[in-house]
């Protein structure tokens, strides 16, 4: 309910449909009817939160419940942050229009380091002091979840809890406790101490850091009774895990505009840098039969014509042509397209093709990740040159023209040869439309090959490895944009400056709090945006801080040395981790979860790929 205070000066921003609520599919409740008000805030503008699965999941999931009122808060751009300042306007909710400092629970998703200075940007806009030390009572919880949780330590001065893993138990136990501890009027810290036994919740404010005189983490202690270890939730079974029947259908164009249908849980391939390949293990699969009635529910809900089915790796489902043929059933009927976002090169068949360019035909996305048949190895990316040609092949027979190609500059143990290696790839695709006897004549090829720098994550074999320096990485970028020799080859690359600070956030420890606060008293937020992100601004920052962020980013750490996140547990044994690292240094790759078990540790949740029958 948008307030006339705010309507008065909505016209003169851009895009005022981010601010407005009362899209169809919204919730609205009467606040006097519920225990429990939830504000469910997403780090980034209306556009990429609105796109964003997870809070389409949780809104719903809340919602079903009669005694939760959840509601959606978006970051609000430059612009409007201004006016709403000169009006004195504290940030609102889209559903009530209520300010964020009346919720019980504020909870944001944290999905991206470069999001974090925008947090304590929205609490201080919210009227919700931004240090958890500073708010009392059993009032404005600030909870996150999201696999950014994996190492939070850089903003734990800032957030009273934080959700492990999968989110739709542990979430609804913690407001069940809340429940409680407000009948029972106990205090702020007994509520914490009490949710700190709920498995999956993690609360920094109980446990102690130590450093050794080197800056590096000497011991990691819990106290008040905490856990020593804080273990991840899995949701088992996926069929019957919640998933909404409706979406909330945004007044304006989104970034992903679209239906969303989750397949899958997890990834079976253990690609060495990425981490979400580690923190989702085991995969869960959904059945066929459950899938195709929550697409044909979600596009008669919101009036969508497309469906994109959300995953990891979608060619990775084990009954993906079954699933493909049973949605086209109905899809083409109703002019319904579909959509396989993740698609693995080795994944890619003339079944899957018909089925997905049987309504709207656009380009196909690949990620060879590196150029070399040897660095591939190394990261365990398991696609040889010659699937790659021959998947491009078949989509150039069958009346593609666009190919997306992604790769990773600054891998470790990456060479000039491997960097110069990815032109020599694109031109072999390039190559390769041309020899197709039936591609569409009288039109060109494009290949477009981006590049994205290497961050070391945790929770990924790579985890120890250093980021290259910003200098070497530009220096990469511009050996590869040297090396492409046709103009039907677009290159695209991201600028190093954004990926150094993420490199800094992703391995960082309880000493960067003093960094993030500092940002947001010099006004630093929207750093995942060009024309907000200053690298020398953040540079000054942590010289006023006495803290250099290359010992984050830019140096290789021992196996033995105590890791940030060393007390959190995602299922992944640190033996395994350090078994497939140094299998990058001799450019070895292992098996995928089907082809043979790693016993990397996720077999413990007794579900998923680890006890498929074969």
């Amino acid at each position: 309910m948008l307030k006339k205070e705010v309507e008065k000066f909505l016209l003169k921003v851009q895009k005022p449909g981010r601010y407005v609520g009362g899209e169809l599919g919204a919730v609205i409740k009467n606040k006097e009817d519920v225990d429990v008000r939830f504000a469910f805030c997403f780090p980034d503008t209306y556009e990429i939160g609105m796109s964003h699965l997870g809070m389409k999941i949780l809104y719903s999931l809340f919602n079903e419940m009669p005694y939760i009122w959840c509601e959606r808060v978006f970051a609000p751009w430059i612009d409007m942050e201004e006016e709403m300042k000169n009006h004195g306007e504290p940030l609102y909710a889209l559903e009530s229009g209520d300010p964020l400092y009346e919720f019980d629970f504020i909870g944001f998703t944290l999905q991206y380091e470069l999001s974090y200075s925008n947090i304590l940007y929205m609490l201080d806009m919210g009227g919700i002091p931004v240090l958890s030390k500073d708010r009392k009572g059993l009032k404005n919880i600030v909870v996150a979840g999201g696999p950014n949780c994996c190492n939070p330590e850089p903003i734990t001065d800032f957030v009273d809890l934080f959700f492990l893993g999968d989110g739709e138990e542990v979430d609804l136990e913690v407001i069940e406790l809340y429940r409680e501890c407000r009948k029972e009027d106990t205090t702020r810290e007994e509520f914490l101490r009490r949710a700190s036994k709920i498995k999956g919740v993690y609360v920094p404010s109980l446990y102690e850091v130590s450093y050794h005189d080197d800056g590096t983490v000497s011991s990691i202690t819990a106290k008040e009774g905490a856990p020593k270890r804080i273990e991840k939730r899995v949701m088992t079974d996926m069929d019957k895990c919640f998933y909404p029947k409706d979406f909330v259908v945004p007044n304006i164009e989104i970034v992903h505009d679209r239906a969303v249908e989750e397949i899958f849980r997890g990834c079976i391939r253990g690609c060495r840098f990425c981490q979400a390949g580690f923190l989702y293990r085991p995969v869960r699969e959904k059945s066929v039969g459950c899938i195709n009635e929550q697409c044909r529910a979600l596009c008669h809900n919101t009036g969508y014509d497309e469906i994109s089915l959300s995953s990891l790796s979608s060619s990775d489902y084990s009954q993906i042509v079954p699933l493909l043929t049973k949605l086209s059933e109905w899809s083409n009927e109703e002019n319904v397209s579909l959509s396989l976002p993740s698609l693995r090169v080795d994944g890619f068949s003339d079944e899957i093709l018909s089925k997905i360019k049987s309504v709207r035909k656009s380009g196909l996305t690949f990620a060879p990740e590196a150029g070399s048949q040897r660095l591939r190895d190394a990261i365990n990316k398991n696609v040889f040159e010659e699937e790659l040609i021959e998947t491009c092949s078949t989509a150039f027979e069958g009346g593609y023209t666009t190919v997306k190609l992604y790769f990773m500059i600054g891998l470790p143990t990456e060479t000039y040869d491997d960097v110069a290696a990815i032109a020599d790839l694109a031109q072999k695709v390039v190559n390769a439309y041309y020899a197709c006897e039936h591609r569409q004549k009288g039109k060109s090829v494009r290949v477009t090959v981006s590049a994205s720098s290497f961050v070391p994550k945790p929770f990924t074999p790579f985890q120890w490895e250093p980021q290259d320096t910003m200098d070497e990485l530009r220096n990469k970028q511009q050996h590869l944009k040297a090396s492409i020799k046709t103009k039907k080859i677009t290159y695209n690359y991201h600028d190093s400056d954004t990926s150094f600070l993420e490199a800094v956030f992703a391995r960082g420890d309880r000493k960067l709090n003093r960094v993030m606060l500092e940002a947001f008293k010099r006004g630093i937020h929207f750093d995942s945006w060009g024309d907000c992100f200053s690298l020398k601004s953040w540079l000054e920052v942590f010289e006023s801080c006495g803290i250099d962020p290359a010992f984050y980013a830019n140096r290789k750490r021992d196996f033995s040395e105590v890791l940030p996140w060393d007390h959190l547990d995602y299922g992944i044994k640190k033996s395994f981790l350090i078994e497939e690292c140094e299998k990058a240094y001799q450019s070895k790759s292992s098996p995928n979860c089907r082809e043979e078990c790693m016993h990397c540790g996720a077999n413990r949740y007794g579900t998923g790929v680890c006890y498929e029958k074969h």
